[in-house]
């Protein structure tokens, strides 16, 4: 319904929360096909989701931005990995 009036801008909350793994790749395109024509916020903790729908991220942890950038920059930030993909940051050299 949200979608009728064809929105410059639609923001999604969480949507893959309680989907199945082929409902997430159906909303997955569907967003890709909304954000031909509009812009998509979306907040949304599935991190492998954000990390193929988006083209700029912001991560926030604890009400802080860690990290902010584009999706292969996020993966590979330290504070994203640790608090978001349970990863351990690799020790610097």
């Amino acid at each position: 319904m949200g979608l009728a009036l064809q929105p410059a801008l639609l923001i999604l909350d969480e949507p893959t929360q309680g989907l199945a793994a082929g409902e997430i790749d159906a909303l997955c395109r569907l967003v890709r096909d909304i954000a031909e024509r509009a812009t998509v916020l979306l907040i949304e903790h599935n991190m492998a989701v954000v990390l193929e729908l988006a083209s700029r991220i912001t991560v926030m942890d604890q009400g802080r931005v860690i990290a902010e950038g584009a999706p292969r920059e996020i993966e590979a930030h330290p504070e994203v990995q640790r608090a978001y993909l349970g990863r351990r940051a690799r020790p610097a050299r």
